[in-house]
């Protein structure tokens, strides 16, 4: 950036492509002011060539500028982090000897983890919020001041925000720090903040939780409490609504109800499933196992333990070793508990001879996997530590690549119709800090994962660094019922495995050439995924899935042998159905199965009896007639079958 020392000052450059002179030194703001006085009081920040800055920094340069408002989600951001600025003012007023620690923005909101030698209690929570609210109200500036480092330093030492402190020894390089003033209160920050505190109304505390210093649970515990913030109170109201209804849709909630599965601390982060809960589980499975099939994939089975030799090949010691359960045996071999399926898979390939011919080989396996997880991190179904992945391996050529790429983000965009996903994002995860192999290769693999979306028009946001060490990812994010995302497939492309493994096939002139090794899994983890299915439903899964397809009750107990028969007929035609012919009355009965989310209920009294009938309803409670039973029986199988 060139400092421009002409009589017109600088030169800026606006989003709609006009340029605009102004002296050195002119804001954010004073650009803002400039453009309308409704635009000046929106302003929180700018960008001025592509960075975000506070609206009070001075510009020296010629610039593109982009005026950043509460519309902008990077506007959205800041309200957030100045919300968690704000809370740390209103919780040193109310408690001066709590110090304070980190308060970073996460998604739809903020956190502050706070040190203090009480725990806090709901009703603090409610007390601190309050303090915001009338802190808002004063409608304060918020002051930024660029400040020596020693002079930071001196300022929390004498405030005792020992962890302020601890944070400035992180960053030996900087100088000067940003201190952000909301009156009496001081915080550290990069920025940028709000102006003022009249854009923070929007907002809400929303939980208490336990933290550790830079999140190791070997350092000391800390309290954490939870907020989100919006550009508006009607954009907080709609957010507040999806998270009761997230409440009601929790899995763990669901799972309880539906007796479906538990967790106990016998075994943390592994599920228990309940028949009902593995029903639905052994559904999945065959579900992509008759997918799978259809696709060209065999199945296979490798060990759950495996010596320390074969993952250190695999660089999963190296580069994953605290995430894995190990044992070592009497005679001083070391065993581990595989966190993933892959070096399974090429030691599978690897047995026998390969040709050109043979390719591609699309190995699928329902494979259990073990990953260490803090207990903090442990969340139901959706944070486990023992989980079974729907993970295959595709061995194939270079030439066979494209194609193969394509095949499997058909497949996965598909059956995820199938389950009612209908918005997929794709993201490519390109590669990371510490990985293996050099840039030419990781250069090869990810072009393809480029040129298969593009030759299937697809579009895809691009997840720098975040591709795993072996390779690049694609990441298939659904959107559930109530807006929410869920990461869920990956697709990875590696040369490096086969390599490091040294794997081979004899090609048509009979040399030896390494194979591209695709890993895909598309549900990615079972259980994760029965957790999603479950939230999205709401616990009333499509009829194909439910546990139970169909339960028939009796009127009375005189109807009870009638009941029974008609179940077995049912199960005879492949309908997962059960019986209810407890001396209950009929509308209890109807109530309590619908509570259970059964799909449909067969009722049958003396009227049936008599004819050999059923009167058949769905869960909303549809009457869908009286017929026959054979004829019942079909109806069910029909509406029970999953859509093309």
């Amino acid at each position: 950036m060139n400092t421009v020392v002409d009589t017109l000052g600088i030169a800026i450059t606006l989003p709609d492509g006009s340029v605009r002179h102004y002296p050195h030194g002119t804001t954010v703001s004073g650009i803002a002011a400039s453009i309308g006085t409704g635009l000046a009081k929106a302003t929180l920040a700018g960008r001025v060539n592509g960075v975000l800055v506070d609206a009070c920094d001075a510009i020296n340069f010629d610039a593109t500028v982009q005026i950043i408002t509460p519309k902008d989600s990077d506007g959205v951001d800041i309200i957030r982090h100045s919300c968690a600025h704000l809370m740390g003012h209103a919780i040193k007023q109310l408690y001066p000897t709590a110090r304070m620690v980190i308060g970073p923005v996460i998604a739809d909101g903020f956190f502050y983890d706070i040190a203090f030698e009480q725990p806090f209690t709901p009703a603090d929570v409610d007390a601190i919020e309050q303090r915001m609210r009338e802190l808002i109200a004063q409608d304060y500036a918020v002051i930024k001041k660029v400040t020596a480092r020693s002079d930071t330093i001196a300022l929390f030492t004498q405030r005792a925000e020992e962890y302020k402190l601890r944070l400035i020894d992180d960053m030996p390089n900087e100088a000067a720090m940003g201190l952000y003033h909301h009156q009496e209160y001081v915080d550290m920050c990069r920025g940028p903040h709000v102006p003022n505190t009249r854009f923070l109304k929007a907002f809400k505390l929303t939980k208490l939780a336990g933290a550790y210093w830079r999140g190791d649970a070997k350092n000391e515990q800390l309290q954490r409490i939870y907020g989100t913030a919006w550009a508006d109170k009607a954009s907080l109201g709609a957010y507040l609504l999806r998270m009761e209804e997230a409440e009601k849709r929790d899995h763990r909630k669901l799972g309880r109800e539906l007796d479906l599965f538990h967790f106990q601390e016998d075994a943390p982060g592994a599920v228990f499933w309940h028949p009902r809960g593995w029903t639905i589980f052994q559904q999945l499975i065959n579900y992509m196992r008759a997918r799978q099939e259809d696709a060209g994939y065999v199945e296979v089975n490798t060990p759950d333990v495996m010596d320390r030799s074969l993952w250190e090949i695999s660089g999963h010691w190296a580069n994953y070793r605290d995430h894995m359960f190990t044992t070592t045996t009497e005679d001083n071999r070391v065993f581990a508990l595989k966190p993933m399926n892959c070096p399974g898979g090429v030691s599978l390939f690897k047995h026998g001879l390969k040709s050109y011919r043979d390719l591609p080989i699309r190995m699928a396996e329902f494979g259990k996997v073990h990953r260490y997880e803090p207990s903090g991190a442990l969340h139901g179904l959706m944070r486990v530590r023992h989980f079974t992945q729907d993970d295959a391996h595709i061995f194939c050529t270079p030439e066979q690549m494209d194609a193969e790429c394509r095949d499997v983000v058909a497949l996965v965009l598909d059956i995820y119709r199938q389950f009612g996903f209908q918005n997929i994002a794709i993201k490519l995860s390109t590669r990371p800090a510490n990985r293996m192999g050099d840039d030419a290769t990781w250069d090869v693999l990810e072009g393809a994962l480029v040129q298969a979306l593009q030759g299937l028009g697809l579009a895809y946001t691009l997840n720098p660094g975040e591709g795993a060490f072996y390779g690049p990812k694609l990441e298939f994010v659904l959107c559930d019922a109530i807006g929410r995302d869920w990461q869920c497939g990956t697709l990875q492309v590696d040369m490096n495995l086969p390599e490091r493994f040294d794997i081979d096939y004899v090609t048509d002139d009979s040399s030896r050439k390494r194979p591209v090794m695709l890993h895909r899994a598309l549900f990615g983890s079972l259980e994760r995924f029965t957790g999603i299915l479950l939230e999205h439903y709401a616990g009333k899964l499509p009829a194909w899935l439910a546990p139970v397809q169909v339960c028939v009750l009796s009127i009375t107990e005189q109807h009870g042998d009638y009941a029974k028969a008609v179940t077995q007929t049912l199960r005879h035609t492949s309908i997962r159905a059960v019986s209810d012919v407890r001396n209950e009355k009929i509308g209890y009965k109807i109530r309590e199965q619908t509570l259970l989310r059964v799909p449909y209920l067969v009722v049958v009294g003396a009227e049936e009896v008599a004819n050999g009938t059923v009167t058949l309803r769905d869960h909303a409670g549809e009457n869908l007639g009286t017929m026959a039973l054979a004829d019942a029986a079909l109806r069910l199988k029909d509406l029970s079958k999953l859509a093309a």
